[in-house]
């Protein structure tokens, strides 16, 4: 019987990116031209806005500023990352979903030392439907380090 595969919420069980993202949009928006106050609060609607008011090239200045700023917002954890290993180790494909932008949860991955553990990545609206998709239906879908490390200790 082969592993069932996991899905992995990036905010919730590796390394919440809301912090960065908060600070990201009040540093940008004088730089971009909007009012960080008048961006929507949910992320997925914030990215569809700025791409909307056709704020250029703010995934590359989010990913910048990520890439700056990374290790003051997220700190690797030695139990996720013994639990991404051991499920590495046991050959289930490992998939993380957000509702980050993508240059974001990149970002992040690559902090908390994950990108290289990860098959499969989907970001912004839908992205844990796209990744079941991917992964399978019958994915363990995991939202807390709590839930990561349990799907760790279990061989299935």
């Amino acid at each position: 019987m082969t592993a069932l595969p996991v899905a992995i919420e990036l905010d919730g069980a590796l390394g919440d990116t809301r912090a960065l993202w908060r600070d990201w949009v009040l540093a940008a928006g004088p730089l971009l031209g909007f009012d960080p106050s008048q961006l929507p609060e949910d992320r997925v609607e914030a990215a569809a806005e700025l791409d909307r008011r056709g704020a250029g090239n703010w995934r590359t200045l989010l990913e910048r500023f990520g890439e700056e700023r990374a290790a003051v917002y997220l700190r690797r954890d030695p139990a996720v990352s013994a639990a991404l290993r051991v499920l590495a180790s046991s050959g289930r494909a490992i998939g993380v979903f957000t509702d980050a932008p993508e240059p974001l949860a990149r970002v992040a991955l690559a902090q908390i030392g994950a990108e290289r553990r990860i098959a499969a990545l989907e970001t912004g609206a839908g992205a844990l439907d796209r990744l079941l998709r991917r992964l399978g239906a019958d994915a363990i879908v995991v939202s807390s380090a709590t839930e990561l490390r349990a799907a760790a200790d279990d061989p299935g």
